[in-house]
């Protein structure tokens, strides 16, 4: 299992975990968040349609859902980055299925280095992936270096409810609930323990704020979502 928080070597590891759970990965998604993870996703694409950008970079893509998603803004084009090629697989087959493959492009890359111009994209998302970055401020410091100034990151992750009893019932929905389930579903209970260790050193509300303000973006917004075990987040690059 990676390390949960920024650490050397927790890239490759994340990918030998990603690559290893690809086949099962879009059911479990479904299943383990009782189908929210798509109301989710729809909740970015609202606060992303706002730019109305033509150009979208979307970060640790995976199996593409968040691409697809973004695909009803009818944008030039979407190119996706991950560093799992198992994902990656099981997305360009999501992408061909819905007839998009000449707007989505799904490549490996990695956030920390991402193989993009300076200012190539309009805006730029990140769906549950921030918080498996090696190092948080390199992966969105790159993110910013691709953005167009006056371009919006867009960020929908994990967070912790602050109110009890949602709190206590979500502890004990990850840390028992949640490595049972995927043991049982994929037969790999390690990634399922990795998901609630990360989701706990994850630098998340205000905190994520003071992270994307020292990475060097503006109008910054945080919204959370379903008591908060998720959270919306927006930052802009100056410029505009």
């Amino acid at each position: 299992m990676p390390p949960p928080g920024p650490a050397p070597g927790k890239r490759e590891a994340v990918e030998v975990m990603f690559d290893g759970v690809a086949s099962r990965y879009d059911l479990l998604n479904r299943l383990l968040s009782f189908g929210l993870d798509s109301a989710w996703r729809r909740a970015a694409i609202r606060l992303l349609r706002r730019e109305a950008p033509r150009r979208i970079l979307d970060v640790a893509t995976g199996t593409a859902d968040l691409a697809l998603a973004a695909a009803s803004m009818r944008p030039d084009q979407i190119v996706g980055v991950d560093i799992s090629e198992r994902m990656l697989a099981r997305g360009r087959k999501k992408v061909r299925r819905r007839g998009l493959g000449d707007a989505i492009a799904l490549e490996y890359g990695d956030a920390a280095r991402l193989p993009f111009p300076d200012a190539a994209f309009d805006a730029a998302l990140v769906g549950f992936g921030v918080r498996n970055f090696e190092h948080f401020q390199d992966g969105i410091r790159e993110i910013r270096r691709v953005l167009r100034p006056g371009g919006a990151l867009v960020i929908l992750e994990f967070s912790q409810p602050g109110a009890w009893p949602i709190r206590k019932l979500y502890e004990v929905y990850s840390d028992v609930a949640l490595p049972f389930a995927g043991r049982l579903l994929s037969g790999n209970s390690e990634a399922y323990k990795y998901l609630p260790a990360s989701v706990k050193v994850f630098p998340s509300g205000e905190r994520f704020l003071d992270e994307l303000r020292q990475a060097g973006y503006e109008d910054l917004l945080w919204k959370p979502l379903t008591f908060g075990v998720t959270s919306l987040y927006r930052g802009r690059k100056p410029g505009a």
